[in-house]
């Protein structure tokens, strides 16, 4: 049950794949917060998964787009904006993928043109998508924008590959230019560093199931689930979080603040 927080808000949600996406469940929760929402993923994303149920579900609107083309972004915002009648509120960035982990590419003998494609999908993209939104003068006064994170941008998970990389670049573009965005219309930009999620994508990654299991022992409050992180993002798209920006939240029931826990060492 809603508590119309997001009454009367727009917003744009990125990477609603399936009802596992974590965007998925974003999108679900601002509905029901109030807000009128547009959904957007790649062509290529949007014919595997199953958006258009999600967007007949909510009954809200989608514009397709590759977030690494600015013709494409453009044509996302301006869209937005005709659809919803002004400008918008709240942007969630939930985007990634690396083309070396996908093929098991071993870290020390990555191919190159692909860590390239891996940073413009996973983080430029970010920078795309805010530069397009402040050029067309897109956002309201006080908005937020958001983008997924892992806390792999500063700690070593093997497995995680290039990814890391792309997190550390995806979390720097919010605070730069979240300085930018909140000295013209005090919009906040911030990351959210989310628990190991059984997603899509994420299950893909080597030894997901193991690790996931292992950070659930080493966070005291446990993983936190996609619903837990639709109802933070809700919060920080909220008029509650207005003087929260340039700053990596981390939503993983205590991972990140721990050294040790008593349960791994009992095993």
């Amino acid at each position: 049950m809603g508590h119309g927080l997001l009454n009367g808000k727009n917003g744009i949600i990125f990477g609603a794949l399936d009802n596992k996406s974590i965007a998925w469940k974003v999108a679900e929760r601002c509905v029901e917060e109030g807000a009128n929402i547009v959904l957007t993923n790649a062509p290529v994303a949007m014919r595997l998964g199953e958006i258009n149920e999600l967007a007949a579900k909510l009954k809200c609107d989608i514009i397709p787009a590759d977030a690494t083309s600015i013709e494409d972004l453009e044509n996302l915002i301006l869209g937005s904006m005709e659809k919803f009648g002004g400008k918008i509120d709240f942007i969630l960035h939930s985007i990634g993928m690396s083309v070396n982990v996908r093929k098991k590419k071993d870290y020390t003998d990555l191919n190159y043109e692909w860590m390239k494609t891996t940073f413009d999908v996973s983080a430029i993209s970010f920078h795309k998508v805010m530069q397009t939104a402040m050029k067309h003068d897109a956002m309201n006064e006080w908005g937020s924008i958001l983008a997924l994170t892992y806390i792999a941008a500063q700690r070593t998970f093997p497995d995680y590959s290039e990814m890391a990389e792309s997190k550390a670049l995806l979390e720097s573009f919010a605070r730069s230019f979240g300085y930018h965005w909140a000295k013209k219309s005090k919009v906040r930009v911030n990351t959210i560093s989310q628990s190991p999620t059984v997603t899509t994508a994420g299950s893909g990654v080597k030894g997901f199931s193991d690790f996931f299991g292992y950070a659930d022992k080493m966070s005291p409050l446990g993983n936190a689930s996609a619903d837990a992180c639709a109802d933070y993002c809700v919060t920080m798209f909220s008029d509650l979080t207005r003087m929260v920006t340039m700053q990596n939240l981390f939503h993983d029931g205590g991972f990140s603040s721990m050294g040790m826990a008593p349960e791994i060492l009992e095993e």
